[in-house]
Order: structure tokens, then C-alpha cells, then sequence
């Protein structure tokens, strides 16, 4: 390689005015770290509108429990999503917020007066008995007694969330969202948090009562396999992040990838592995557009989705300009 041929983009500074959308592209014009790579996150998100791209929104639970809930209701509100992977937290936390409140708290808070109040904390948010466990036992069985009653035996994962989002009849709720634009919602270890439990302890006394976990991955197969290409925004590793990609090897791997993690990669944690060595497995293709950004997502993310926001409405009114052009005389 030659100097010459490295030397060609210059660095340039970052004038902090203007929109988020005016904001990000700076960054990406500004080189610097992971500023740079949250720039090229947000274009990679935007090609994969511009083509005939299956994508997947893939997270684990924790940011449904913050303002970050709003964001990714966004995604499925607006359609920028295909698909959906994520943890049965997610679950608990969408509906729980749904019925009740949760509260600011402080990393530093004294976790034994917390527990003998009856207050859990995840990181700097308090989550009280009542706004958790309590109100989804309360609310949940009910539901699934209808389900029940109406000789809904056997469901998938997404088929059951279709039918609690619908039930929740809430703009705020993110199963709504998915539920209301047919998006579907798979969660593989659906048994791992507090919805789980309601399931189980539903089953106790309806043994015919199923959850056709056979019938996700039926479904998952088809989509991948259909897929004229697919691109992926994973948000933190776990059992959403590896399902995600798992599925996508089986079609020579994802065609674009966009993934947020504030793992170190030396620990060989699937949370640490950079989208880069997925490839080595198949399941990102050797050219595929991908990024992996560190950084929390709960800062990350409302910048990206509103860059992108901004970016395709904004192109939105360009193509209505050319359209009409009388309009605009």
C-alpha cells in the first residue's frame, strides 16, 4: 500500500450545532474512536433501507427497564425491523411498565435496605415487588386462562407475545408495537425470568398447556432461508445475540451487521466477540458491512435511531420534492 493511497481523509472537528442527524455525520467526518464507528453504525443501518434487507433487532432485557424502551418501541412502531430476538426479560419488564411504575435510583445504593423494602434495584433502577413480580402474577394468569379457556393449548413464543401484546392494548408497549405490524418476537430461553415462571406455574395446573418451541424455529428457518438478504442490529451478547447470528449461518451468514457491546473481547465471552469473528464461523459474510461499536446503549442507541430517523425522512422529502417538483416552484 502506498502513502499516498492511505493519506486521503483528512480529520476534520466536530462543530457541535445543528441536528443529531447533522451531529453523527461530523463524527463520522471527525475520525477519533468510537465517535467514527457510531457514524459508520448509523450508515450501515441506513443501506440496509435502501435494499431488500430481512432485519433483525436483537437485545437483551435489562434496557427495556429504562427510557431505552422507548427507542426500541420506535424501531417496531416505524417498521425499521423485521424481526425480533431478545430474553423473556424483556417480556417482564415491557408488560410490568405497562401496569406500574419504575423508579431512578443510584448504582450505589444499599442493596440489604433495598431487599427488606421490598424494592429490587438493576443498576440505577428501582423496581418495587409491586411493579414486578406482584402485578405480573395478578395480570398474567388471567390471560393465560383466557388463552386457555379459548382453546389456545399449544402456542410458539411469538404467537403467545402476539396475543399478550394485543391484550395489553397499550401504545407504550413494545409487544403491542410487534403485535400491531405482525413483527415477530422470538425468545428463545422464554423460561429464564419472571414471565416464564407465570408459564410454568400455569402449566401446574393445565399439564396439556405447551409452548411449541419447535414451531420459532420452524419459523426462524423460513425467514432466513427467503431472506434475499439480512442485516442485523445486536444490541449485547447472550442467548438473543448468538440466536441471531445462529440462524443466519445457515444462509452463508448475515449481509450486514451492527453491534453495541461494552464487553472486552479478551475474555472470549460471546458479549465480547466483535462481529468480525463471526465471520470466521460463517455467521457474518466475508464482505459483509459490519461494525462493532463499544459503548452502553442506552446512550448509543437514541442517538443512532434518531440520526436514522432524521435521515429517512429527510430522503422521504426529497423523493416528494422530485415527484411534485410544481410544489416546490
Amino acid at each position: 500500500m502506498r502513502k499516498r493511497e492511505l493519506l486521503r481523509k483528512p480529520v476534520k472537528d466536530i462543530e457541535p450545532t445543528g441536528s443529531i442527524e447533522e451531529l453523527i455525520t461530523a463524527m463520522g467526518k471527525a475520525g477519533g474512536f468510537t465517535a467514527k464507528k457510531v457514524a459508520e453504525g448509523v450508515e450501515i443501518l441506513e443501506r440496509m433501507e435502501r435494499v431488500e434487507c430481512t432485519k433483525f433487532l436483537s437485545f437483551p432485557a435489562a434496557l427495556m427497564a429504562t427510557g431505552t424502551r422507548g427507542v426500541l418501541r420506535t424501531m417496531v412502531q416505524k417498521k425499521m425491523v423485521d424481526v425480533v430476538i431478545t430474553t423473556c426479560g424483556t417480556v417482564d419488564h415491557d408488560l410490568a411498565r405497562t401496569w406500574r411504575t419504575y423508579y431512578h435510583g443510584s448504582f450505589e445504593m444499599d442493596d440489604v435496605a433495598l431487599h427488606r423494602l421490598g424494592v429490587n434495584r438493576l443498576g440505577n433502577v428501582l423496581i418495587p415487588n409491586e411493579s414486578y413480580g406482584i402485578v405480573l402474577e395478578k395480570r398474567v394468569q388471567p390471560i393465560l386462562q383466557e388463552l386457555w379457556d379459548s382453546q389456545k393449548r399449544s402456542m410458539s413464543t411469538c404467537e403467545l407475545l402476539w396475543e399478550f401484546g394485543r391484550r395489553v392494548d397499550s401504545h407504550k408497549s413494545f409487544l403491542w408495537w410487534c403485535w400491531k405490524n405482525r413483527i415477530p418476537v422470538f425468545i428463545p430461553a422464554i423460561f429464564d425470568g419472571s414471565f416464564g415462571y407465570q408459564l410454568w406455574s400455569f402449566w401446574q395446573d393445565h399439564r396439556s398447556f405447551r409452548i411449541d418451541e419447535f414451531k420459532d424455529e420452524a419459523d426462524l428457518a423460513d425467514i432466513v432461508y427467503t431472506a434475499k438478504s439480512t442485516g442485523a442490529l445486536i444490541i449485547g451478547g447472550g442467548v438473543s445475540k448468538h440466536h441471531t447470528i445462529w440462524w443466519n449461518q445457515f444462509r452463508e451468514g448475515l449481509d450486514y451487521a451492527v453491534y453495541i457491546t461494552t464487553a472486552p473481547e479478551w475474555d472470549g465471552s460471546l458479549s465480547g466477540a466483535r462481529m468480525r469473528e463471526g465471520i470466521s464461523w460463517g455467521k457474518v459474510r466475508e464482505q459483509a458491512d459490519q461494525v462493532t461499536i463499544e459503548g452502553d446503549a442506552s446512550v448509543l442507541l437514541p442517538l443512532m435511531v434518531s440520526a436514522l430517523q432524521q435521515r429517512l425522512a429527510r430522503k422521504v422529502k426529497r423523493a416528494g420534492a422530485k415527484a411534485h417538483p410544481s410544489r416546490h416552484r
